[in-house]
């Protein structure tokens, strides 16, 4: 296995491990090894046709899903060229894709899919005079808005995946966001497109005067062509373009071919904004930056229901806001969670509006908002408000928007809830009376949905528990989509009014546009793409709606060693918990998910791409040799395991759940790699290396032996191996008086990190708990949590090693007595994968039992007064401990023992238990922690504590800086009295 920071070898430079039948749809008499070698001796950029590669491309955001032939990441603008000459010369379809986060199916195509994001990323110049920044299509929202934020200027449109969408897509999509209000959509934004025509032809297009668009209608060529052909459409159906069109700023389906107008400035650009790629292939763009407001205020408006919000926004607007948008409380609640809670209190109701307001100063921010709340009156009056005016309160609530698309994927009841009728608009005076309708029609076919979205346009986002695995449930899904497109339009709407047409909606544009601006569409089409080869199947002469949908190819649910209890026990319907809005793909925190990604930025090393290739692996088609699968488990390889997906994800996925499943029955009954035998079992290790420490320590420091061993083991040659003290934590534990302890019992988890290798931490927690009024016990016997065993996915010894501990435990958890844990991996088993393999009522009570320190004292003990600790510290929080129990009972106990701490938003340590030592996985490993942690740490002074809770982070810590990081536990006891 390579270490590298890519992880694996370009899948085309090895042969292909799983049969690559033909993509379904057909392209028949294609040559696709031809094909393949033709892009790969053009391209100077990833050409890929293996397995692996497709599965990762089949979906995007959406309920669809097409199997490509092959997929090209350019590395530059003529490897588009050459990719976009030789599939016009094979006839092959294809399809432009930037981060893949489409809702409606525009990025998914039977033919060639060409993925700008991995390389074309340069903001090639921002001019702060001209207000305007020129960019090639891969370029991140965010990083655009990061480099013009020094000017004092940004990018108006900001979907909710500004951390991941990417330009080039937000062209295709005519991307609007939050701030649509003040500053437009994407196509308002735009100054001028470089495009690429599927037979080669190159133009920049932009705004174009009567006049400029007459001498080049007459040039001789195919730009000729293509004007003259422009004109003759606003020549035919300039009537229409002008009184057909709705008059709606979030009008996002069909064409806007009204933009050619020349009252409209001939806008070229702008009229292929929105065309989803199925015209053209954007090679760059010139788009306008908007100044950015000098201070923000949110005001929060409370109102009884969303109907009754959405009356309000008319008023609202009056004043000028920057951005109105809709919040529903069953969307709150579903960040009710560790790691992702909103931290927010919300003002009286039961829907919100959060309105957004700009001043020369934070004061006269507040002020605008306050006026505001003042002016509104009768049925715009809110139940509630707040005017926050703290940024951290307010990126708390607008996170709470913008994982709507994920935290809205599944239902109260824990229902699949699918996108399709996801962006309707109306116009904003409208928005009451089509909620209230809109409500009656979802009760007419027993559906159920969350509401919410950019009120201030009329612009609703809505997930549905439409029933997609099944024939009944597709019809019901067709029915739907039918009466709620003629529902939109009666209300002068827009079935689409941010993500596009594509799969989802396309065959619905009849409904609203009617024959003769069909027509218009599909001549324009024809003026660009006269073959069809540009993204077919969207827009023009679109796919069933109920075509290709993205449900498994067997309805029976594989069998699984966990229990997926959220899931009913259903494995297929975990992974579909991946929705694909990507929020993996950010680039950087904050938090946790997901650190391979965030290094090799490579879509397989993505939690999404993970889960796409687990889902084609079930679905069988194009990954064909199921839990055996190779290409799965290379892609897996790099997974830190690390959890924060769990928390970080809106949707819970839990990649190291799936992962421990894959490699147990990936390696069922066959050898497995040295370190699970070394790394898994080193509870086992530990405990006979405890026999004759000085000996065991004497041996793993010998050059000659130590490499032996890690070879041997399987474990990175460029990391120290632990060392073994002279004694262990439970015989220190058993040489000491117990203390009578006049709070009660308390159990010590004995970790196997604390027992054997560090039992400095173990101690120190005894001192901290005694000190506290504990009388501390430990549970009979070697007991374990079973983690190393899980993460390698040693699935049935982790139930026996389990099944053990809770037998141990028993005595404690029937009688009441708490369970506290040192390590926040073992803690975390103890409450997650626990029950997970040992599903029950044992477990159950086991995993209710068990307390980190700083939670048992905080709820057991709140009147005790911890120890005067007086200094600074950094800590890093455990991604364990991120995901699964939070980090809030350690910031209180340590702010009451005076501790100034800036706790970390550091995501992963980057060794992550077993992975860090593996070999071939330093380098990611090293990487991981060098995105901020390390660099945190070195910069910190030497006075500084370096808190640490996690033995993985101690150790990369120590490895990587030389600096010793202590446990919450040891940072405590350092204040009491010695002796």
């Amino acid at each position: 296995m390579r270490d590298t920071l890519s992880g694996t070898a370009d899948p085309d430079d090895t042969p292909s491990r799983s049969a690559a039948p033909r993509a379904p749809g057909a392209l028949d008499g294609v040559d696709t090894e031809a094909l393949r070698r033709a892009l790969r001796s053009g391209v100077s950029g990833r050409v890929a046709f293996d397995p692996g590669t497709r599965a990762l491309y089949t979906a995007d955001a959406s309920n669809y899903r097409s199997v490509p032939l092959g997929v090209v990441l350019p590395r530059t603008t003529d490897d588009i060229i050459a990719a976009v000459a030789v599939c016009a010369e094979y006839g092959v379809p294809l399809t432009p894709r930037g981060g893949g986060t489409s809702i409606a199916g525009n990025a998914i195509g039977p033919g060639v899919v060409i993925d700008a994001s991995r390389h074309l990323t340069a903001i090639e110049e921002v001019d702060p005079d001209a207000r305007t920044a020129r960019v090639q299509p891969g370029v991140v929202l965010d990083r655009l808005r990061e480099a013009a934020a020094p000017h004092g200027l940004t990018f108006g449109p900001d979907p909710s995946t500004h951390s991941r969408c990417t330009l080039g897509g937000m062209i295709g999509n005519n991307a609007c966001g939050s701030h649509s209000v003040a500053w437009g959509t994407t196509a308002d934004n735009v100054e001028s497109l470089d495009v690429l025509l599927a037979d080669g032809t190159r133009m920049r297009v932009g705004a174009t005067s009567e006049e400029e668009f007459a001498r080049r209608a007459a040039l001789p060529d195919r730009e000729g062509r293509v004007y003259a052909g422009l004109r003759d459409i606003v020549g035919t159906y300039a009537g229409q373009l002008r009184t057909g069109m709705p008059r709606l700023a979030r009008r996002v389906s069909g064409y806007a071919l009204d933009r050619l107008l020349p009252e409209n400035g001939g806008n070229v650009a702008r009229a292929l904004t929105g065309t989803e790629g199925g015209c053209v292939t954007v090679l760059g763009a010139t788009v306008n930056l908007v100044p950015a407001p000098p201070a923000k205020a949110l005001a929060v408006l409370g109102y009884p229901d969303a109907p009754a919000a959405a009356d309000a926004v008319p008023e609202i607007l009056a004043h000028g806001p920057l951005t109105v948008e809709g919040l529903n409380e069953r969307l709150v609640a579903g960040l009710d969670r560790p790691g992702a809670r909103s931290g927010v209190a919300l003002p009286d109701g039961r829907a919100w509006l959060l309105v957004e307001l700009a001043g020369e100063d934070a004061g006269a921010a507040a002020a605008a908002g306050h006026a505001l709340v003042a002016a509104l009156k009768g049925g715009a009056r809110p139940s509630g408000s707040a005017v926050v005016t703290d940024p951290a309160q307010a990126r708390a609530l607008w996170r709470i928007r913008e994982e709507g698309a994920g935290l809205t994927s599944r239902t109260a009841s824990g229902a699949e809830a699918w996108s399709g009728w996801e962006d309707a608009a109306v116009p904003p005076e409208r928005l009451g009376s089509y909620l209230r309708e809109f409500d009656r029609l979802m009760e007419r076919h027993g559906r159920d949905g969350v509401v919410y979205g950019h009120f201030g346009e009329g612009c609703l986002h809505v997930r549905i528990d439409f029933e997609l695995g099944t024939e009944p449930g597709v019809r019901n899904y067709r029915a739907f989509m039918e009466d709620a497109a003629d529902l939109v339009v009666a209300h002068g709407g827009s079935v689409s009014g941010e993500h596009g047409d594509g799969r989802a909606r396309s065959e619905l544009l009849p409904r609203m546009y009617g024959p003769e601006l069909m027509e218009a569409f599909g001549a324009f089409k024809q003026v660009w793409d006269p073959g069809g080869l540009m993204n077919p199947g969207a827009v023009v002469a679109p796919r069933p709606l109920d075509a290709d949908l993205r449900v498994p190819a067997s309805g029976r649910a594989p069998l699984t060693v966990l229990s997926y209890a959220e899931d009913g026990g259903d494995f297929a319907k975990a992974l579909r918990r991946c929705s694909g809005v990507g929020k993996c793909r950010r680039h950087e925190g904050p938090g946790v998910m997901c650190p391979s990604y965030q290094v090799t930025q490579e879509e397989k090393h993505s939690t999404r791409g993970r889960a796409r290739m687990l889902f084609e692996m079930l679905n069988g088609e194009v990954v064909t040799d199921g839990w055996r699968s190779e290409e799965v488990r290379d892609s897996l390889d790099l997974c830190l395991s690390c959890k924060g997906c769990l928390s970080d994800c809106p949707v819970d996925v839990d990649m190291a759940s799936y992962k421990a499943e894959f490699l147990h029955h990936h390696y069922k009954g066959r050898l497995r790699p040295a370190s699970h035998y070394s790394m898994g079992w080193l509870p086992v290790w530990a405990r006979l290396a405890a026999l004759a420490p000085a000996e065991v320590d004497r041996a793993a420091r010998a050059p000659g032996l130590s490499a032996l061993v890690k070879r041997a083991g399987g474990i990175a040659r460029e990391r120290d191996l632990p060392s073994f003290p002279r004694t262990t934590f439970t015989r220190w534990f058993r040489r000491r008086p117990p203390a009578p302890g006049h709070r009660g019992a308390v159990v010590l988890w004995p970790d196997t990190f604390g027992t054997y290798l560090e039992p400095r931490v173990p101690a120190a927690a005894v001192r901290v708990l005694e000190s506290a009024g504990f009388r501390v016990v430990l549970p009979k016997g070697p007991v374990c949590c079973g983690l190393t065993w899980v993460s390698t996915g040693q699935l049935g010894v982790a139930r026996r090693v389990m099944r053990r501990s809770v037998r141990a435990l028993e005595p404690f958890t029937r009688a009441g007595v708490p369970v506290v844990g040192l390590e926040p991996s073992c803690t975390a088993a103890l409450r997650t994968d626990l029950k997970e393999l040992l599903p029950g009522e044992d477990a159950e009570r086991t995993a209710a039992s068990v307390h980190t320190l700083a939670g048992f004292l905080g709820e057991a003990a709140p009147d005790w007064e911890p120890p005067r600790v007086a200094g600074d510290a950094l800590a890093q929080v455990h991604c364990h401990q991120h995901a699964v129990i939070g980090y809030d009972a350690e910031r209180a106990l340590m702010d009451r023992a005076g501790i100034r701490t800036r706790v970390l938003d550091s995501g992963c340590c980057g060794l992550a238990g077993n992975f860090g030592f593996e070999e071939g996985h330093y380098a990611v490993s090293k990487a991981v922690g060098e995105q901020s942690l390390l660099p945190e740490v070195r910069g910190a002074g030497p006075d500084t504590m370096v808190v640490a809770d996690g033995f993985s982070c101690r150790t990369q810590v120590v490895q990587e800086t030389g600096r010793t990081a202590v446990h919450l536990a040891e940072a405590l006891a350092s204040g009491l009295p010695k002796g």
